[in-house]
């Protein structure tokens, strides 16, 4: 028989007959597999059946995977591939779950969970010990021990009473008697018939345990009804007043089942409205154009230095709830946008003394690109972040409050999830937005929960924050997922839009004709060139920003649209923004203008200003406003005496004297135009100006001084990295080289050799001379040697060399495991042995 058709004996077989591309498979879905590279299959194989690999692996199944390997659990061992079916199925079969089984099979076998032909399906033996079921941990499936496992305890004669009251003959030993109560519990009419002889009251007993939990509690002394399914071993005690539902009659009792409900099909996304193409990218642009607008606001707050840094890390509560009103949003919202801001890496704390969060260099970079790429750079940083804003304001595992910038916002699961969700939007028509609930629904069958469904559970809820965090940012509109969404993805954009959809949120769509594209995650040049196809999408649908504001005679400014970043920016120190929204509103009055005078503005810089960017005549009240506080503007001049306060008017200055409100300055003269104090320039200057006076601070020379705001940047800082979720998947290179490492450390272990292989698989050990003897023979021959040999890292392996040179203490051969002619030193080489004749 060849080895092809020879059965694997063990995991480690079943690997080795695998091609590359199986192996590479298994390696991309198993990444812990190979880290570090095993020497060989053998390793590859133990390693694939480690708790905790094995752990990981259980909870990357789908929903109809996971029952698979459950039912494998409690099938027996190995099980025919109609034993698993008839689990699966029950006995009035479903064709659906026969259809999908193959494919459930085939990730397991994948996986190297499951191994073996379809008539000697094994599955891993970890795996078994997870999902079988125990009094500690009682399977999924609700089944408990079979009648084997639950009478290992019980006496022979007890057996035997069990036998004879089932109406079976009784035997002579109890493994022959277990046999004739499972025979007689698996075979349908007979069961059926014993179980139509119980009165009422037991068979009730029995559907109240059928589903699980199999366990039940017991008197000493049971009443009639339960005594007759202990008499009948329908029950049987696993402890003093304990009794169990034995697998063999609970099937029976579900008709075969293994589950009460089999999923092999993955739930619908339904969509809850459509709307056309058109109005969700506008959409999605104006919330795109808003997430701009915020996180330039954000920053241009934290221009000259931002909130300090909490010694533990992160924001105070005082400062979050500060920023949500400098932004006008709602505290979670703000924390959301602090820490996109943060993942893009346009804030970081400054490291200095006295720590506090600024822009970065970057941030400065980021504001020069044109709003679609500023847009792509916000979107990239959000699909791939693992910091969590949702987390913000709950507790850790040491009940510390989770803050903003803070430690514990790392969830690695989040990029997956989010991802996902976009995915799963893509698979709807253009323009449909899915309902919450069906996308939940999704998820939980793609990736279910190990153990009891919570309200709480970590991907639900990142699910929820990933719908309202794209529809805050733009990905989506109004629910549905936007064209420069989709391309961001790397998903096929519909470029025509289609005009004849109806719009409005009753209109339902029937979406079990679409199917969900399998989206994975870009590699850096996929998502570059992603993001280049979302920022062309975009561009077109970004408000053009406007060179001109309209001025009204009740002081205030209307910006009709966003503005140019240099008009924007003077305006924002001339006027106070008064309203946010369509259109902006801004406030001229005494104090700003005073501010633009102190930022080194003249009266006619601000007049031939506004004129220019106007499209409404300058009103004279805002003339007036402008001339009469730079009039009054540096009249007073204030210095160090500690300060002190000169002006040509002396009466101005007797009027500060007199004034009740310039007591807590303390103030004296010094001369007829000389007052002094002993407080600081800075508290006099804001004094006076209380008073309603516009003093200018002057220099040590005389010279008015310009408070211009020095913008605060913290040191070149790059983005955090995402904390990932376990090894990174491996690439194609790695991926060969690892395959090609195995395959060669398994053919130095598995080649068949003169001598026995030493036990334990460990090196061959020869000595010196005899080493180099067979050697030199091995030069003369051409023949391939066995050798064992420890690098300088004193790592030990096994390889198969055909020498060509023996010289100098060195050893020149062809290593066949690594495909290449090598040099070893041969004191080095801890033994050889030559190969059979027919390896």
């Amino acid at each position: 028989m060849s080895d092809q058709a020879t059965p694997p004996r063990s995991l480690a077989e079943a690997l080795r007959v695998r091609d590359d591309a199986s192996l590479a498979a298994l390696l991309r879905a198993r990444p812990d597999l190979i880290t570090p590279v095993p020497t060989d299959l053998t390793q590859l194989a133990t390693r694939a059946g480690t708790r905790a690999s094995v752990v990981r692996a259980l909870e990357r199944l789908d929903r109809f995977a996971l029952q698979t390997a459950e039912a494998l659990a409690v099938a027996a061992d190995p099980a025919p591939y109609d034993e698993l079916l008839g689990l699966l199925t029950g006995d009035e079969g479903d064709q659906a779950v026969a259809v999908a089984l193959p494919r459930a099979l085939r990730i397991l076998r994948e996986q190297a969970l499951v191994w073996g032909a379809d008539d000697r399906l094994r599955l891993v033996r970890t795996a078994r010990e997870l999902l079988a079921p125990s009094p500690q941990h009682p399977s999924p499936t609700g089944l408990g021990p079979t009648v084997q496992e639950a009478t290992s305890g019980m006496s022979p004669g007890r057996i035997q009473e069990i036998v004879t009251a089932a109406g079976l003959a009784s035997t002579h030993d109890s493994v022959s008697a277990v046999a004739a109560l499972t025979s007689l519990f698996t075979h349908r009419k007979r069961m059926a018939k014993l179980l139509a002889g119980l009165p009422e009251e037991s068979r009730e007993v029995l559907s109240r345990l059928v589903w699980g939990p199999p366990y039940g509690q017991v008197t000493a002394d049971p009443a009639a009804h339960l005594r007759r399914l202990l008499d009948l071993g329908l029950l049987l005690p696993t402890a003093p007043g304990t009794v169990v539902l034995p697998r063999e009659v609970a099937l029976h009792l579900r008709a075969g089942r293994a589950h009460r409900t089999t999923e092999p099909l993955p739930p619908a996304v339904e969509a809850v409205s459509v709307h056309r193409p058109q109005v969700v990218d506008g959409t999605a642009a104006g919330q795109a154009y808003t997430a701009l607008a915020t996180v330039e606001e954000l920053l241009k707050d934290w221009d000259e230095g931002g909130p300090a840094v909490l010694r533990a890390g992160g924001l105070s509560v005082r400062d979050l709830k500060r920023t949500a009103v400098a932004l006008d949003v709602a505290e979670p919202v703000a924390a959301f946008w602090v820490e996109l801001a943060y993942a893009a890496g346009l804030i970081a704390s400054d490291g200095e003394a006295d720590e506090r969060y600024a822009a970065t260099p970057a941030h400065d970079e980021w504001l020069e690109q044109p709003p679609a790429q500023r847009w792509a750079r916000l979107a990239e940083a959000w699909l791939t972040a693992t910091r969590t804003s949702g987390l913000i304001g709950g507790r850790d595992t040491k009940d510390r409050t989770l803050s903003a910038l803070g430690p514990g916002l790392d969830r690695s699961a989040a990029p997956e999830v989010r991802h996902r969700v976009l995915t799963l939007l893509t698979g709807l028509p253009e323009g449909a937005a899915p309902a919450a609930d069906s996308v939940l629904a999704r998820l939980r069958w793609e990736r279910p929960l190990r153990g009891p469904q919570r309200d709480d559970d970590l991907r639900t809820r990142l699910a929820e924050w990933t719908l309202s965090e794209a529809e805050m940012l733009g990905v989506t509109g109004r629910g549905a997922l936007s064209g420069h969404g989709r391309a961001l993805l790397g998903a096929p954009v519909v470029e025509k839009a289609r005009a004849e959809e109806p719009e409005g949120p009753g209109d339902k769509l029937p979406v079990h004709h679409h199917v969900t594209p399998v989206l994975e995650p870009l590699s850096p040049a996929e998502q570059a060139t992603a993001s280049a196809a979302a920022v062309r999408l975009l561009a077109p649908q970004l408000p053009e920003p406007l060179d001109h504001v309209l001025l009204q005679a009740d002081l205030t400014a209307v910006a009709p649209g966003p503005l140019q970043r240099p008009l924007a920016d003077v305006l924002g120190v001339l006027a106070d923004v008064e309203s946010k929204g369509g259109a902006t509103v801004y406030r001229f009055t005494p104090g700003s203008v005073r501010r633009a005078l102190d930022a080194g503005q003249s009266a006619s810089d601000l007049h031939a200003f506004l004129a220019a960017h106007s499209r409404t005549p300058v009103p004279q009240p805002l003339t007036y406003l402008i001339d009469d506080v730079a009039r009054r503007h540096g009249h007073l001049r204030v210095g160090a005496a500690s300060a002190y306060v000169r002006c040509d008017d002396d009466a101005m200055l007797n009027e500060i004297l007199a004034d009740k409100r310039a007591a807590g300055l303390r103030l004296r003269r010094l001369g007829p135009t000389v007052l002094a104090t002993q407080a600081d320039p800075a508290t006099l200057l804001d004094g006076l100006r209380a008073m309603g006076f516009a003093p200018a601070a002057e220099s040590a020379e005389g010279d008015v001084l310009i408070a211009r705001a020095h913008a605060h940047r913290t040191p070149p800082r790059t983005a955090p990295e995402p904390v990932p979720d376990g090894p990174p998947v491996p690439d194609t290179t790695l991926l060969t080289a690892a395959i090609r490492a195995i395959r060669a450390g398994d053919l130095a272990s598995t080649t068949p050799r003169k001598q026995p292989p030493p036990a334990g698989g460990a090196l061959p050990r020869t000595s010196s001379a005899e080493t180099l003897a067979t050697m030199q023979a091995a030069v003369l021959t051409g023949e391939a040697l066995w050798i064992g040999y420890v690098n300088a890292e004193g790592s030990a392996s096994q390889r198969v060399i055909a020498p060509i040179r023996v010289e100098g203490g060195f050893v020149t051969a062809y290593d066949h495991t690594a495909d290449e002619v090598r040099t070893y030193p041969l004191h080095r080489v801890t033994g050889v042995a030559e190969l059979a004749e027919d390896a």
